[in-house]
């Protein structure tokens, strides 16, 4: 589940998200239209290049492990399903979904690391969720229809804004500027009942400064597995002003989703006979309970000034605000009254002390803050120095909507409202010295300070944290460039905070800061469009964060930190053009993934205890040792290309044991695109595409959780999975006008 956390019961969905757009659109046309004369330009000679982007991104001078998505790339691969299934055939990444079909909540992990240690940033400012620290793009659809590129780091990378990166790190752009005038329709209709709808219109530069984009998206799908329907909405706005020395840019975007709940996953047997059986409501007697669903609106508001003082320094200043409000609904049987702080009920001689009800967990929060950056560059040198003001209030709090006993909660009852703040300050200084044509050195410093409240938890609300960190993230490393060829070598140190979850502890045991040191070492040669690539690299863990199954002093499962945990690896990728109508590319991550040192804790329910196994060497969990991808694309005739994409996923454990009887199975997939492009006068163009998903129909689960113990003298192990679709269809037609 997202956290605790749409629009209020009662209220039309429909209306309210679009008057939302209206305000949106108004606010944005008004910085255009009051000013602008339409005089429309597809010269583009004012452009300032984005420094809230640059800022954190890697260059080609840059000693980190990247890749580089651009416009083309995103839009071929945009077909309705969420980010990270774009990002599928990028190295090491490995991709998950819910409902099986990639629309709705997914997941992504980049080395084997899970999306609450991949830092994730729109335009510069942080995205991750400031206390579970994961990212959640079901909450704005369809994002990557405005994204002009994207990059992704492995390992620690450069120094970014928000929280630390342990696996990765994902920046989005949506601030380029596009000078031409365009509207794009897209459409795509597929397997169950699955369709996307996109408007997209770009003004093309007004009176050479003036530029104005929008984007209005509906994404539907009844999903893979059963009562997994997704109903997602999203608009985005952006109107700037730009000349050669300074721009002024206002991003307005929100998503709206309704996501019915497909999170329980499903054991072994029920994988085997129907699987796409979904647990979720059946708490509920008789049928299950058919509004089961997580319900969330997140509105993004986005202000950058960029200024070029002269040839050798710019700045950039950003304020932003991110609002979200939601809740998960839920049916659950055979609640204690007591638990929601409520009496019994009375009903003739007898005492009625449990019900059956229907509850929301809501989450309405705000984050918010400044994001600024400054360049220096100069006959070889480039630094930058940069940093975050941000702060984060959420209040969390539970209603019970109805009850099967009458009148054992007043209506819109509330058992709990709890708050949390969460402030941070970070700075850092990037510095690039070209010591001549050939080798350059890099250096990054950050400091980030974090003050983090809890006043409570549901379960346990008497627990209240109040933790401060100071880390120090340096890195360093040197490049070497020539005649196509590139050497790099780094080493980067990141520290970060525990999540929410983690904190949920007695008062007197805290959690320690998990702590990185990361080795990077390439090789990357490019020449005539073709290209190849190596890349080595070592990450040590210092109290590492995992689940261990043991029950802390509130009896809660949290996550320990491990002393020593490591994660070794060799990446390789190509791309060759073999002619003008073939081209493969691929990608291949070899690695050794462990933890030294480990103690199992697993519940004894015949005398109330747990029983502890030790291990000296183990896997880390969700942790392939092979994750590789392949693209073969053939142009068979003019206009139409034919692309067959690979994927293969190692088998991975479901805990740190390394149990083979705990363990996802390895799975190939493979899916088939068609496109064919009418290319029309003035750029203008039609596309029709068919995309045939899991073409071999593999049946496969790239997720799942387990859990054990003894009850009756006897050791069970309980294994659940989230299946993914087989054989499915997505075609469409993508007009641009």
């Amino acid at each position: 589940m997202k956290q605790e956390g749409n629009l209020q019961p009662g209220y039309s969905a429909h209306i309210f998200f679009m008057n939302k757009f209206i305000i949106a659109l108004s606010i944005v046309l008004l910085t255009n239209v009051a000013f602008a004369q339409e005089k429309f330009s597809t010269s583009d000679t004012t452009t300032l290049q984005p420094l809230e982007i640059n800022a954190t991104r890697a260059n080609d001078l840059t000693p980190v492990t990247k890749t580089n998505l651009d416009k083309k790339t995103i839009e071929k691969n945009n077909i309705g399903r969420d980010l990270p299934f774009i990002l599928n055939q990028t190295p090491s990444v490995q991709v998950n979904a819910d409902a099986g079909n990639g629309i709705g909540y997914t997941g992504i992990r980049i080395r084997g690391t899970d999306a609450t240690r991949i830092n994730i940033s729109i335009n510069g400012i942080p995205y991750n969720d400031a206390e579970s620290q994961g990212t959640f793009f079901v909450n704005l659809p369809d994002l990557a229809s405005t994204a002009n590129s994207i990059q992704i780091q492995r390992g620690v990378g450069t120094s970014t804004n928000g929280t630390g990166a342990f696996g990765g790190t994902i920046n989005i752009n949506t601030n380029e500027t596009d000078s031409q005038r365009y509207i794009i329709l897209n459409n795509a209709i597929g397997s169950y009942r699955s369709i996307k709808n996109t408007f997209m219109v770009n003004s093309g530069l007004i009176n050479k400064h003036f530029l104005f984009t929008g984007r209005l998206s509906n994404i539907s799908s009844d999903g893979y597995v059963d009562r997994s329907q997704s109903k997602l909405q999203s608009f985005y706005t952006s109107s700037a002003y730009i000349d050669k020395k300074q721009s002024l840019r206002l991003n307005i975007f929100s998503g709206k989703e309704k996501t019915h709940a497909a999170w329980f996953g499903i054991n072994q047997a029920t994988l085997d006979t129907n699987r796409t059986y979904n647990p979720a409501g059946a708490e509920k007697p008789g049928t299950p309970y058919d509004n089961q669903t997580d319900n969330y609106t997140q509105t993004h508001y986005q202000l950058f000034y960029n200024r070029k003082i002269n040839n050798k320094i710019q700045f950039n200043l950003t304020g932003f605000l991110t609002k979200g409000k939601g809740y998960f609904e839920e049916y659950k049987a055979s609640q204690f009254l007591s638990d929601y702080g409520l009496p019994v009920v009375i009903n003739g001689v007898d005492t009625i002390n449990n019900s059956d009800l229907i509850r929301q967990l809501w989450l309405d929060n705000k984050f918010y803050g400044i994001v600024f950056s400054s360049q220096y560059a100069n006959a070889g040198t480039n630094i930058t120095f940069g940093g975050t003001a941000n702060q984060y209030d959420g209040n969390h709090f539970g209603k019970i909507i109805s009850t099967i006993v009458p009148n054992a909660a007043p209506v819109g009852y509330e058992w709990y409202r709890l708050t949390a703040t969460k402030k941070e300050i970070s700075a850092y200084t990037k510095w690039i010295q070209q010591l001549n044509k050939k080798w350059s050195l890099f250096a990054d410093l950050q400091l980030r300070n974090v003050n983090y409240v809890i006043n409570g938890f549901r379960n346990n609300p008497e627990i209240v944290v109040n933790n401060k960190y100071l880390f120090f993230n340096p890195k360093a490393g040197i490049t070497y460039k020539n005649k196509g060829n590139k050497i790099y070598f780094s080493v980067a140190k990141a520290a970060k905070e525990p999540n929410r979850d983690d904190f949920e502890t007695a008062n007197n045991e805290k959690p320690n800061p998990e702590k990185l040191l990361d080795f990077e070492a390439g090789f990357e040669h490019k020449k005539n469009n073709n290209y190849w690539g190596l890349n080595v690299y070592l990450m040590n863990y210092k109290d590492q964060l995992v689940l261990t199954g043991k029950v802390n002093d509130v009896y809660a499962y949290t996550r320990t930190n491990i002393p020593k945990s490591y994660r070794a690896g060799i990446e390789m990728e190509g791309l060759k053009k073999v002619n003008k109508w073939l081209s493969i590319s691929g990608n291949l991550n070899l690695s050794i993934n462990k933890i030294k040192d480990f103690t199992e804790y697993i519940d004894n329910y015949d005398n109330g205890n747990q029983l502890e196994n030790h291990y000296t060497s183990t896997d880390i969990s969700y942790s392939p040792s092979v994750i590789g991808s392949c693209s073969i694309i053939v142009n068979p005739i003019k206009n139409t290309s034919v692309s067959l994409n690979s994927k293969y996923v190692g088998k991975q454990y479901l805990d740190n044991t390394s149990n083979a009887s705990r363990q996802l199975n390895a799975y190939f997939v493979q899916d088939l695109r068609m496109d064919y492009d009418f290319k029309l006068k003035k750029n203008r163009q039609i596309n029709l595409f068919l995309q045939i998903n899991n073409l071999y129909s593999a049946k496969y689960s790239p997720n799942g959780y387990t859990f054990s113990y003894v009850y009756g003298g006897a050791f069970t192990t309980e294994n659940y999975y989230y299946p993914m679709a087989t054989v499915n269809v997505m075609g469409g037609v993508n007009v641009k006008l």
